[in-house]
């Protein structure tokens, strides 16, 4: 019987060349379906709107960062695409699958790691991983195995069978991402998975998923650390109030802005009014592409400039209009450049405000229902 007679006449056959294909795309390099396909997906949470038709297309063997402050839709969007959470409307396809029609089997291509880390205290380590192997109907002796890779993968092995009570936040959350990965998912999911880590359990961690993108596992990773993206991820979606307002690759969006940028502060705090008189100025001076009026940074203003000579035409033209200098800085572009050019502010300054409206009671109440 050929193969594709095989695939209309078995059900089971077929979802197996559906998860085969994305595969076959990235050793022929064919163009094709993408392992997360999001179309978009819309929700509201009472009379707020989390996310506003979301278009999303992660294809295998990546890293694809999802970056924006906190309230930006990040983990409502990953808890759509893990089937924990229905959209209002869209469509989600996880590796082939109608995620919406079929959430089950959806769950089974995926490791998820949330923000918040969840353990029994009481259990160790290895206990906790053998019910979680139970619980995916792992065969005894490939659980063992496993455990035992994963074990290595993480540097586990010194404290692994103490109760995870015991453990600090970089174990934890390594155990969290031990997991998600037990039975082996061609696709894993991470909500802020270094958030409060120290630097030595960051870069664990970072090693980790470099190594496994390495091997074929595609991850999507989510986050508010811009240095963390950057190094990371192939491809990255910035996100900001429920909506993509920047796609591609780190490099590909930092060269979009066309040239070095220029942080001028005419005065440690300045007045709105000379701070737009100065932008409208130095807008027309040649070689500067941008400026961006910084509101929450005392008015700052942030200019995207061609070359190192603008500076000295940006400091004439200060001094004819009888200007002040606070500062004047020149840095290569960044992320949050990108962040700041679609928005007219930082992302820190964007974390700031959410954090300034969030009710931290409220949101723990709702945690624990």
């Amino acid at each position: 019987m050929r193969s594709w007679d095989l695939c209309w006449r078995q059900p089971a056959a077929a979802r197996c060349w559906a998860e085969q294909l994305p595969r076959l795309w990235t050793v022929f390099d064919l163009p094709g379906a993408g392992v997360i396909e999001l179309a978009g997906i819309t929700k509201h949470h009472g009379p707020v709107r989390a996310l506003g038709g979301v278009d999303l297309v992660v294809q295998p063997g990546s890293l694809y960062g999802l970056l924006g402050p906190n309230g930006a839709g990040k983990t409502t969007l990953l808890r759509i695409l893990c089937t924990l959470l229905a959209p209002d409307a869209g469509q989600v396809h996880i590796n082939g699958i109608d995620a919406l029609n079929d959430p089950r089997a959806a769950r089974g291509c995926l490791g998820y790691v949330a923000q918040e880390v969840a353990i029994d205290k009481i259990l160790s380590g290895r206990e906790l991983l053998t019910l979680q192997g139970d619980l995916h109907h792992l065969p005894r002796q490939r659980l063992e195995a496993r455990i035992g890779s994963l074990t290595e993968l993480l540097g586990m092995g010194d404290w692994l069978d103490r109760r995870c009570g015991s453990y600090s936040g970089g174990m934890r959350r390594r155990l969290d991402l031990a997991t998600a990965l037990l039975h082996h998912p061609p696709l894993l999911i991470l909500d802020e998975p270094t958030a409060g880590l120290d630097l030595d359990s960051r870069a664990i961690v970072w090693e980790v998923l470099r190594r496994l993108r390495g091997e074929g596992t595609t991850i999507l990773l989510s986050s508010h650390y811009l240095e963390e993206v950057d190094a990371l991820a192939d491809r990255l979606a910035i996100l900001d109030n429920g909506e993509v307002i920047a796609e591609g690759s780190p490099a590909a969006l930092k060269e979009r802005l066309g040239g070095d940028r220029l942080t001028l502060r005419l005065r440690e705090f300045s007045e709105a009014h000379e701070a737009e008189r100065a932008a409208s100025l130095l807008r027309d001076i040649s070689g500067v592409k941008q400026v961006v009026l910084n509101r929450a940074q005392g008015n700052s203003l942030n200019l995207v400039i061609s070359d190192a000579a603008v500076v000295s035409a940006v400091r004439e033209r200060l001094t004819d209009l009888s200007l002040p200098v606070f500062s004047l800085t020149q840095s290569r572009p960044s992320l949050d450049d990108v962040y700041l050019q679609a928005t007219g502010r930082t992302l820190t300054d964007a974390e700031l405000a959410v954090a300034s409206r969030r009710d931290l009671s409220a949101e723990r109440k709702a945690a624990m229902r």
